[in-house]
């Protein structure tokens, strides 16, 4: 034990000044995924307690206590089925009330997703603080070897670079578990979505099954004015009954015939 602590002690003095930057970095990673995780946990339980708890409201299919228990309840799921039951009261359907549910959705991704993406961030931060820790280490080596004595040059240089390569070894040593804790903290946030996704769905088809929204109704086609005024309804075309063809002055008109004792004269059409 006290050897590894006197090789962690030595390594830190000897890796240069970027090192403390660099460690910086890492905790602010730690620090955000513990609170992460404990939200999104949290978050978890308290979805999985609120749904049970509201499943009994919804097969009695009481739309009054459904309404109250959502506007009671601040769980991000039935906060959206919240959303559903408000829209069902203007329209009855499904597309609208999966509208209404998609918004609430929206407005609970926010809160789920903050600060994961940071970790990602962070993680190449330290990988790129490594990598100009050495850079600037390296500079520092060939300037202090230019002017020594020839006799020191090649132990000065190889240990010039053994120091600087301390903080391009650091900087992965943070950066590959921020990366690992970045990818299981999108995955943990991934299912919570999904959950509340799927008790959505559940509320849906519920919903369906009793008559209290409708689905795949059609409905008119309405088209926006584009002088700003109120939308029209587009009425089906109908075609015009056609007229009887129109042969210009060579047609007889029955009235013009003349019938003179037994025989039928008939005036002679014009241009013939």
């Amino acid at each position: 034990m006290a050897d590894a602590y006197s090789i962690i002690v030595k390594f830190f003095q000897e890796g240069g000044f970027f090192l403390i930057p660099i460690a910086i970095v890492f905790f602010i990673g730690i620090a955000i995924t513990v609170e992460r995780w404990l939200f999104l946990a949290y978050e978890k339980r308290r979805n999985i307690k609120a749904f049970e708890d509201f499943i009994p409201l919804l097969r009695t299919t009481d739309m009054d206590k459904m309404q109250m228990y959502t506007r009671e309840s601040t769980a991000p799921v039935v906060r959206i089925i919240g959303c559903g039951l408000d829209m069902m009261k203007v329209s009855k359907q499904r597309a609208d009330v999966e509208n209404a549910m998609n918004e609430g959705m929206l407005e609970t991704l926010p809160r789920l997703e903050a600060r994961t993406g940071y970790l990602a961030v962070l993680a190449n931060v330290a990988t790129l603080l490594g990598l100009l820790g050495t850079i600037i280490g390296l500079i520092g080596a060939f300037t202090a070897v230019a002017n020594a004595d020839p006799a020191e040059k090649s132990t000065l240089l190889s240990s010039s670079i053994s120091v600087a390569m301390n903080t391009t070894a650091f900087g992965l040593i943070a950066a590959i578990p921020l990366l690992v804790l970045n990818a299981v903290i999108q995955n943990k946030t991934k299912k919570i979505v999904t959950s509340i996704e799927m008790s959505a769905v559940k509320f849906l088809n519920i919903m369906t099954l009793h008559r209290f929204i409708e689905a795949g109704m059609p409905r008119p086609e309405v088209t926006a004015s584009p002088f700003g005024q109120a939308p029209q309804m587009v009425q089906p075309v109908v075609p015009a009954p056609q007229s009887a063809p129109n042969h210009g002055a060579g047609q007889i008109n029955p009235a013009q015939i003349i019938t003179e004792g037994n025989s039928v004269v008939t005036p002679s059409m014009s241009g013939a």
